[in-house]
């Protein structure tokens, strides 16, 4: 009974401390999207752009003109004409532009989301690196309590004449790079602070995260490229540019169709007036040359570019499926013989007890902290290759 209550007891803690860390990383997040500097101006970038999109399916200005011509040798009274007209392009014009212009805005948002991609991921590796910097941190801290009581060991050992100098030396050397260790991960957070200061907008971040936010398996890979083809923005933005430029064939097309002008003239000469209506068209003779077959060679060229980027995406997942896979299958080996040891607490009652040398304590404790933090290199790793393979949900 007992038994059961503190097992769903250290459950629930330990979901709390998951989803507290997930939170962190997501307010992280959301912090760089609202105050990075970039995205700022790719936002009014997109705004001045769909301004001006807009800006070119206006009808032209309405033209309005006047003569009064009283020189000259006639017989008559003075000769006047005035005239207001208006150029419309053909209907269909309007209609095809207009559809042109919405893909347009579609593939500045694409764009946009693609940018802000870019820049969480670089946020969300940073993350990952705190995290993976907090962890070594813990194992420095308590290696440094540890090398420090066994060097005063050998030192009262040494004081007494039962160590000799190159031990006292040894010991105090191991003591003092985990000190070194110490500050070296602490300038490593700091440059690792100023990037994400940078990318928050120049704001200093204050967010501490000790754990990673999730678990590191990931489930059908196939799956998982599936899911990005229909949701990742940077292969959504190559079908948008495909669809503008299918678009622009459409609106070029149309273009060829004749302009229309229409109006109101009129004329008064001899005491006389006369007034009606005024029309016109122009034939596309020239203005239109060549732009259908430059519309046609964008497809051509469109379609071809997102096949081929698809490719090298598809293949760029599946270098970083393999990756993660062979480093996931080696750190489950590394956790499993490292959780079996418990090797630098049974070094250190062998070299207290006196069963090995202390030349035998720092050969074998060296060689477990190397595996020690080889194991903590490969968490990070996979934690920053997963981030990689779920950049799309950013």
């Amino acid at each position: 009974m007992h038994l059961s209550f503190y097992i769903l007891l250290g459950l629930l803690l330990f979901i709390n401390s998951v989803q507290a860390q997930q939170s962190s990383m997501d307010e992280l997040l959301q912090t760089v999207e609202a105050n990075n500097k970039s995205l700022k101006a790719h936002r009014s970038y997109m705004e001045s752009e769909n301004l001006q999109y807009n800006s070119e399916n206006k009808l032209p200005d309405l033209q309005i003109s006047a003569f009064y011509l009283p020189f000259g040798d006639h017989n008559t009274t003075d000769y006047s004409e005035f005239q207001v007209s208006q150029r419309i392009e053909f209907p269909t014009v309007y209609a095809a532009r207009n559809n042109w212009m919405d893909g347009q805005s579609k593939r500045l948002e694409y764009e946009y989301q693609k940018l802000k991609q870019d820049i969480l991921l670089e946020a969300k590796k940073l993350g990952l690196g705190l995290i993976f910097l907090n962890k070594q941190r813990e194992l420095v801290q308590e290696r440094i309590l540890k090398s420090k009581k066994v060097y005063d060991q050998i030192q009262t050992l040494f004081e007494k004449g039962k160590s000799s100098i190159l031990n006292l030396n040894k010991a105090k050397i191991i003591w003092l790079d985990q000190q070194f260790a110490l500050e070296e991960l602490d300038n490593r957070e700091a440059a690792i602070r100023q990037k994400l200061k940078a990318l928050n907008g120049g704001d200093e971040l204050t967010f501490q995260l000790h754990s990673y936010p999730s678990t590191i398996g990931v489930t059908s890979t196939d799956s998982l490229w599936n899911t990005r083809l229909k949701e990742d923005p940077q292969i959504a933005l190559l079908e948008q540019e495909k669809q503008v430029a299918q678009q622009r064939l459409k609106v070029e097309r149309n273009q060829l169709l004749p302009d229309i002008t229409v109006g109101y003239n009129y004329q008064g000469i001899a005491g006389s007036n006369y007034s009606g209506i005024y029309g016109g068209i122009s034939i596309p003779l020239w203005s239109g040359r060549n732009k259908v077959k430059v519309a046609r060679a964008r497809i051509n060229y469109n379609e071809h570019l997102q096949s081929a980027k698809i490719i090298s995406l598809k293949n760029e997942y599946s270098s970083e499926v393999q990756r993660y896979e062979l480093l996931l299958r080696k750190f489950n080996q590394y956790t499993a013989s490292m959780d079996g040891l418990n090797s630098e607490e049974l070094l250190q009652k062998s070299y207290e007890l006196g069963e090995i040398s202390f030349m035998t304590y720092y050969a074998e404790i060296s060689f477990y902290r190397d595996a020690e933090n080889r194991m903590l290199e490969i968490e990070k790793e996979l934690q920053q290759l997963k981030a990689d393979l779920f950049k799309y949900q950013l």
